[in-house]
């Protein structure tokens, strides 16, 4: 009888392959977008208006609680697979602790940085540190949105029922997690030089 409820409550193998297939689209087309904005960062390099900023302190932290966001969302995915479902509520609801937790901390990050007299306007490398951590605030944001959808789904069915959801909001933060770290890389230690090094002495000569 329980696997009668579970299956009508569950949606068909279409929704949920048309759902990843949907978010795999999603993730490319977010993954070509901050691609290019780097890009454009390491080309932007070339100017004479350019020098690094110091990397507050606030951005470790912030990748710490983006790791342990992701792998609560993963834990959640392996206990709602496992039908243990209070489990994996307790989970789904650490996850999204752990992502309001992250956006706290870059606004700290970006107050850290305004105190010590970095602005948007006056350095590109800046402009490129804001513009960057904006856009991917942006999209926790939104994985936010889902995560309360899912979340509020998760209460009114049990965890297996919704396991293909927690799934998907899983898949999209190891996603976060991965544009981040590439983020955090670039912004912290791609400079002038290291380009230099991997392009040639000829990147940046007219």
């Amino acid at each position: 009888m329980n696997t009668a409820v579970l299956g009508r409550r569950s949606p068909g193998s279409q929704q949920v392959q048309a759902a990843g297939i949907g978010l795999w689209v999603f993730i490319g087309v977010a993954g070509t977008l901050f691609t290019l904005f780097l890009a454009a960062y390491v080309m932007r390099m070339e100017s004479a208006d350019w020098w690094p900023i110091p990397m507050p302190w606030q951005t470790w932290l912030s990748t710490a609680v983006l790791i342990a966001g992701s792998f609560a969302l993963h834990r959640s995915t392996v206990e709602a697979r496992a039908a243990r479902h209070d489990a994996a509520r307790v989970w789904l609801r650490a996850g999204g602790i752990f992502a309001f937790v992250f956006l706290a901390v870059q606004l700290w990050a970006w107050q850290s940085l305004r105190a010590a007299g970095v602005v948007v306007t006056g350095n590109p490398s800046a402009s490129f540190f804001y513009m960057l951590t904006a856009l991917h605030g942006l999209h926790v944001i939104g994985g936010l949105m889902a995560w309360a959808s899912t979340s509020r789904a998760a209460k009114r069915l049990d965890a297996a029922a919704v396991a293909w959801r927690i799934a998907l909001c899983a898949r999209y933060w190891h996603f976060l997690l991965a544009v981040w770290v590439v983020l955090f890389a670039a912004l912290g230690w791609v400079t002038p030089e290291v380009v230099r090094f991997i392009c040639g002495p000829d990147w940046g000569n007219k």
